[in-house]
């Protein structure tokens, strides 16, 4: 095999995956995705019903105001609220509700994402996002086993 096919293989292997994944963690659904820059995980509650996302990152949010997202590259739509959450040591930044519609939608139907919280933010690829908001929306109306 050719050296630079063996350098590419061996590089595309150990590079870490950015895909979105959909699954279920008992009876709550959960949809993540992961990337150099940060950490996004939606969970839903089938029993609440309750919605969260939480961002992480390796530095931390600052306390603001306001928390934000803001989808490009398709039905572009900013999403901002007032009622999130840092956690303790400030590297994730959380929100909860009963709906996440727009988020789903804003998920599915676009290429990009900028998470925002004062003036920090975090960019966030949403190439094959949307089969598996498909399946995580799908997850809370099957019967858990």
């Amino acid at each position: 095999m050719h050296p630079i096919l063996v350098a590419c293989l061996a590089l595309c292997l150990t590079a870490p995956a950015h895909a979105w994944q959909a699954g279920q963690d008992g009876a709550i659904c959960t949809l993540d995705h992961s990337e150099a820059s940060g950490d996004i995980r939606l969970t839903y509650d089938p029993a609440g019903p309750l919605y969260t996302i939480t961002v992480t990152r390796a530095e931390p949010w600052p306390v603001a105001d306001l928390f934000g997202i803001a989808f490009l590259g398709g039905e572009e739509n900013t999403i901002t609220t007032e009622r999130h959450s840092n956690s303790a040591d400030g590297r994730a930044i959380s929100v909860a509700d009963r709906g996440f519609g727009n988020v789903l939608r804003g998920l599915a139907a676009n290429t990009a994402a900028t998470v925002f919280a004062g003036t920090e933010t975090l960019s966030v690829s949403l190439a094959g996002a949307a089969p598996e908001v498909a399946a995580f929306e799908a997850c809370g109306t099957r019967p858990s086993v």
